[in-house]
């Protein structure tokens, strides 16, 4: 059994934790799409979370005009304090072009419109998918405990194992070997933060209210390690903390195609780049793609023999083709599009919370 503490604190589940934490007090932010709708999933995420009893749950809702209404009466059916976010409707979709952050949508603009309001209604809040098979209300309270004890931010991490396989490709094929290229090719103090982490991927994370509203937003791919990365530039290293969810399921993507893990690599790929170079760093890509080559053969072997010790099925030459195709991710970063700070944006959560809710009722009497 590990108990090893890394560069953040780290804080283990040896059995059943279910620490005290501050729920009453916290928002829970459980972003959907029209996949989420009437999902067995879903349905049991939001039923543990009845159990909970949080100040606020807040749904970011992407969905379309047609399926929205009947999407939020089914929401209205649980036993929760809610708040359903509408994030593509035209009054919202105004309100967004009027102060200049019109642009891509995506998760990440989603959660994004649900930080404001989170942090306007809670002193703490909860970031968690939907899609989680084996989701418990009590890693919410695994998540918000660290804010009791002097952290600002804490990310939840997990084994991603499934019927005998080892899922998680894209953090253990590309992000893995990625930072560890990195901290053979610069000196970015980042790079040490971010290697700390054992599942950077993981969308499930907890943060003050004060840290939720100074943290800039990646609109698509990339938002897990751009918060990541950001609670480091705001409030430093000993402020964040992980915390061991176990053992999570939730839904698998296809590596190539729209929304694959390689179209993801890219706005991965640059959430790590952008933060190693805003830490200072001078990046030359070819000698970091060919470190990148080397370590992802190193993780490549290491999973191969992890696989093997546990007699779990396992295709070595179908994961080096992952690397070879996540390598084209090592690029210039590119321009910056990331959604400000709510403290620094020229937009009131209100208006979007209002803008979302009128939407919400012109779809309803259509």
């Amino acid at each position: 059994m590990d108990y090893t503490q890394e560069r953040v604190t780290t804080l283990h589940d040896f059995g059943r934790a279910n620490p005290d934490a501050p729920v009453a007090d916290a928002a829970v932010v459980v972003p959907m799409t029209e996949r989420e709708y009437t999902a067995l999933a879903t349905e049991a995420v939001l039923s543990e979370l009845e159990t909970l009893q949080p100040k606020r749950v807040v749904v970011p809702l992407r969905a379309s005009p047609e399926r929205a209404p009947a999407f939020a009466d089914w929401l209205d059916g649980f036993d929760l304090p809610l708040d359903v976010l509408w994030c593509t409707g035209p009054r919202l979709a105004d309100r967004l072009a009027d102060a200049g952050l019109d642009g891509e949508s995506g998760k990440g603009r989603d959660i994004w419109l649900a930080l404001g309001h989170a942090a306007d209604r809670a002193d703490f809040v909860a970031v968690h998918d939907a899609d989680t098979t084996t989701y418990e209300a009590r890693d919410v309270r695994k998540l918000l405990f660290p804010l009791t004890r002097g952290h600002d931010f804490a990310k939840g991490y997990y084994a991603r194992v499934e019927n005998d396989r080892l899922y998680g490709r894209l953090c253990r094929l590309f992000y893995e070997p990625l930072v560890a290229a990195l901290g053979d090719v610069t000196d970015a103090p980042v790079v040490d933060y971010l290697d700390a982490f054992r599942y950077a991927l993981a969308g499930e994370c907890a943060l003050t209210a004060d840290l939720a509203r100074r943290v800039r937003v990646r609109r698509r791919w990339g938002l897990e390690v751009g918060v990541l990365a950001e609670a480091y530039r705001v409030a430093g290293s000993d402020a964040a903390a992980q915390v061991d969810l176990g053992r999570y399921e939730h839904d698998h993507r296809a590596v190539s195609g729209p929304s694959g893990l390689t179209d993801m690599s890219d706005g991965v790929g640059a959430a790590v780049l952008h933060a190693v170079e805003a830490d200072g760093a001078t990046v030359d890509y070819d000698e970091l793609t060919a470190a990148y080559r080397d370590a992802a053969e190193r993780h490549v072997r290491a999973y191969a023999a992890d696989a093997a010790f546990n007699d779990f099925a396992h295709d070595e030459h179908g994961e080096r083709e992952q690397v070879a195709a996540y390598a084209d991710a090592i690029a210039p970063p590119g321009a910056d599009t990331r959604l400000p700070a709510w403290a620094d944006a020229d937009l009131d959560p209100a208006a979007v919370v209002a803008a979302a809710r009128d939407d919400l009722a012109a779809a309803r009497d259509r």
